[in-house]
C-alpha cells in the first residue's frame, strides 16, 4: 500500500531528495514498510486528511474538516475530528486525538503502532 505526504523544505541548499529551496512543499511516498506493517501509510493520510476541507476531493468528500466555515462561525470542528479518529482508529493498536487549548485550533495525534512504536504529533487546522 502507498500514500503521498506533502513536507515542506528546511533546508536552504536543498538535496538529492529534496531539490527546492527551503519553504516549498514538495510530496513524498510513504509505503508499508519492511515488516509488512501499513501503519505509516494510515499516518500520513489522517494527518492529510487534517489538512483536506470537507468536500475538496472528487473522490473522497466524506474526508476532511470544514476548516473555513468553523472558523467563521467560531465553532470548534470537533465533530468532524471524532469522525476522523472513528474512521482511522481500526488501522491502529490505539489512536486517540485530543483537542490542545491554542488558537487556531490544534490537536494531538496519540498513535500506538500495531509493532508496540509509539508517534504523538501536533496538527495544526489551517486557517
Amino acid at each position: 500500500m502507498r500514500t503521498y505526504g506533502r513536507i515542506f523544505a528546511f533546508n536552504p541548499d536543498g538535496s538529492k531528495r529534496n531539490p527546492q529551496p527551503a519553504g516549498y512543499p514538495y510530496w513524498v511516498e510513504v509505503t508499508t514498510d519492511a515488516n509488512g506493517f501499513d501503519d505509516d501509510v494510515w499516518l500520513t493520510t489522517l494527518c492529510q486528511n487534517f489538512l483536506l476541507n470537507l468536500g475538496e476531493s472528487p473522490f473522497y468528500a466524506q474526508c476532511g474538516l470544514p476548516a473555513q466555515p468553523t472558523i467563521v462561525q467560531q465553532v470548534q470542528p470537533d465533530f468532524y475530528v471524532s469522525r476522523i479518529q472513528q474512521q482511522f482508529a481500526p488501522y491502529f493498536a490505539n489512536l486517540v486525538i485530543a483537542k490542545q487549548a491554542s488558537n487556531p485550533p490544534t490537536y494531538k495525534v496519540n498513535v500506538t503502532k500495531h509493532n508496540g512504536s509509539k508517534v504523538s504529533l501536533s496538527v495544526q487546522i489551517p486557517q
